[in-house]
């Protein structure tokens, strides 16, 4: 009886809600993951802790933390002495490219899933992107992620010698905040390890006030659900 065989997969994994639910999603389509994280110079570093617990209890076969100073550029209230937004109406985080959008973070940080993905023979990438919560970002939309399917399958020598074509899954793309919220519980996510604010406090509670807060405590309250992470306020 020949033995199964493994599917690998790099998933970004930043330690956020979205990220941790698309871990689980690839867990649950069978997949081995190797899980990649970056540290690029965001001042919410607290991520970076949620990460490595997520990590832990999904049980990943391998989890990396790479380094780069996107600080060295700027041009992001993430990434400069640039004030997080804070308070904003849902019509003001629903319209325009946001402040906190970092230039061209999806694009470094797919490519170096891509760089681990060809080294250990994998095809796939999963990236917790949502295009509809956050419609701002141009690295979030659909055609951003198949236009980088198509340059891997060229840029690498695993597509060039046709060994396999490369696919950026991308499981929440089309879901609110409050579905994903409803999905990861279904895959059993606990949302207690994740973390979600632009401008935590030193001790990593969260503001309650940035957009990614707001956007997380509305979806808990849809579901009717109290958000099992601590706030300042």
């Amino acid at each position: 009886m020949s033995e199964p065989v493994l599917k690998h997969a790099v998933v970004l994994l930043s330690g956020g809600m979205d990220s941790t639910t698309t871990l689980a999603e690839a867990k649950a389509a069978g997949f081995t993951c190797h899980a990649l994280t970056v540290e690029y110079g965001q001042r919410h570093t607290h991520e970076l802790i949620a990460s490595n617990r997520v990590a832990q209890v999904f049980s990943v076969k391998d989890h990396k933390t790479i380094s780069l100073d996107l600080r060295l550029f700027g041009g992001s209230a993430l990434t400069s002495d640039i004030n997080v937004p804070k308070d904003r109406s849902e019509n003001e985080i629903g319209h325009g490219i946001p402040v906190t959008y970092v230039p061209a973070r999806n694009t470094i940080f797919l490519s170096l899933a891509l760089a681990w993905a060809e080294t250990i023979g994998a095809f796939d990438i999963f990236l917790g992107v949502n295009c509809l919560d956050y419609s701002g970002y141009p690295d979030c939309r659909p055609e951003f992620l198949r236009a980088f399917e198509n340059m891997a399958d060229l840029a690498t020598a695993a597509g060039v010698e046709d060994r396999g074509k490369f696919r950026i899954h991308a499981p929440l793309l089309y879901l609110s905040k409050t579905d994903i919220v409803r999905r990861g519980l279904e895959l059993g996510v606990d949302f207690s390890l994740t973390h979600t604010c632009y401008d935590p406090t030193p001790e990593g509670r969260s503001c309650g006030h940035c957009d990614a807060c707001q956007l997380r405590l509305a979806a808990f309250h849809e579901v009717g659900m109290t958000d099992p992470i601590a706030y300042a306020t």
